[in-house]
C-alpha cells in the first residue's frame, strides 16, 4: 500500500482479524522483551465532583471505574502504556455481552493478557474471542481509511463499543507531511464524532444504537511538530468524556476526570465504586477492572 492510499483487498487481509484468529495467537510461543504491565488501581477522582455545588450546577452521578460511558466519545490518555491499558476495560464489556471493534493503531491486542483474564473468571477465551474484532493500523492513512469505513465494518459485526488506540500520535509519523497528516487527523476526528453522536444508525435495513467510542493515546509522551501540536488538543475537545492514567508516588494506578459533560455522565443506575478497587493488592497480583 503506498503512504497515503487506500487499503486494497491484498491488504486488508492482514489488517483485519477475527476473534478465533487472535485466540489462536495465545497458542504461538510467547515473545521475548515484552514486559508484564502491573497496575495497582486506587480511587479515581473527578475535579468537578470535588467542588461544592452552587445554583444551577450539574451533580455527576458516580463513575464506575474501568467502564466505558454508555455513549458517546471519550478519550483515555496517559504514559506509552495507556493502549495497552484498554484490555482491562474488556472484561467487564465482554461479561455484559457485548460486542467490541478494536481499530489497533499502537499495535498493541494481547491475546495472552486477555486469556489470563478469561481464565481468572473461568470463563473459556473462545467466547471471549467471539465478541471481538480486531484491524490493525499501521499508517496514519490506514487508520483514517478504518475510521471511514467503520459504518460498513459496523454492519458485518455490530459492535457496541468502538475502541481506538494510538489516536493522534499515529498521525505525528515524520514521514508524513504535516499537510497531509493533517488532512487525515481531520477527516478521522470529524468521522468518529459523526459516529459517536448519531442517535439511531442504520444496519442493514435495522436501526440500532450508535456505539461508545472510546480513545486510548498516549500523545502527551511526544513532541509533535507545530503543524500537529493542537491534534490532541482538539480530541479532548471532541470527547464528551476525558480521562487520565496517572500513578501515584506508590505506583498505584487511578484515573483522574479531566472533563465530563452532562449527557454522557446519565448512566443507568450507576454503581458506587468496588471495595476491591479502594485496596491495594500486591503487584504481583494485577488486576485494575479485572474483577466485573
Amino acid at each position: 500500500m503506498g503512504a497515503g492510499g487506500p487499503l486494497s483487498s491484498e491488504s486488508q487481509g492482514s489488517l483485519f482479524r477475527s476473534g478465533q484468529g487472535f485466540a489462536a495467537e495465545v497458542e504461538r510461543p510467547a515473545r521475548t522483551g515484552v514486559r508484564p504491565l502491573h497496575y495497582e488501581p486506587v480511587k479515581f477522582i473527578n475535579r468537578r465532583e470535588k467542588a461544592s455545588p452552587v445554583r444551577g450546577e450539574l451533580k455527576y452521578p458516580p463513575h464506575r471505574p474501568w467502564t466505558l460511558p454508555a455513549h458517546g466519545l471519550a478519550l483515555f490518555h496517559g504514559d506509552q502504556d495507556a493502549a495497552r491499558l484498554s484490555h482491562y476495560f474488556f472484561p467487564r464489556l465482554l461479561l455484559e455481552g457485548k460486542r467490541i471493534l478494536m481499530l489497533d493503531g499502537a499495535n498493541c491486542a494481547d491475546p495472552r493478557l486477555l486469556e489470563r483474564m478469561a481464565r481468572q473468571r473461568r470463563v473459556p477465551f473462545e467466547r471471549f474471542c467471539r465478541q471481538i474484532e480486531i484491524a490493525r493500523a499501521f499508517t496514519c492513512f490506514q487508520l483514517s481509511e478504518l475510521i471511514a469505513r467503520l459504518p460498513r465494518l459496523l454492519a458485518d459485526f455490530p459492535a457496541e463499543i468502538v475502541i481506538v488506540t494510538a489516536f493522534p500520535e499515529l498521525y505525528y509519523d515524520e514521514d508524513v507531511r504535516d499537510w497531509d497528516a493533517q488532512v487525515a487527523f481531520e477527516q478521522a476526528l470529524a468521522n468518529l464524532q459523526r459516529l459517536a453522536g448519531g442517535d439511531e444508525v442504520t444496519s442493514a435495513g435495522t436501526p440500532w444504537r450508535a456505539p461508545t467510542v472510546a480513545l486510548f493515546s498516549s500523545a502527551t509522551t511526544f513532541a509533535p511538530s507545530s503543524a500537529r501540536r493542537r491534534f490532541f488538543e482538539k480530541v479532548c475537545a471532541a470527547g464528551a468524556e476525558v480521562w487520565q492514567f496517572r500513578q501515584n508516588a506508590e505506583g498505584r494506578l487511578g484515573l483522574v476526570c479531566d472533563k465530563r459533560t452532562a449527557l454522557s455522565s446519565q448512566e443507568n443506575n450507576p454503581l458506587p465504586v468496588p471495595r476491591w478497587l479502594m485496596k491495594a493488592p500486591s503487584r504481583a497480583t494485577l488486576s485494575p477492572g479485572e474483577r466485573a
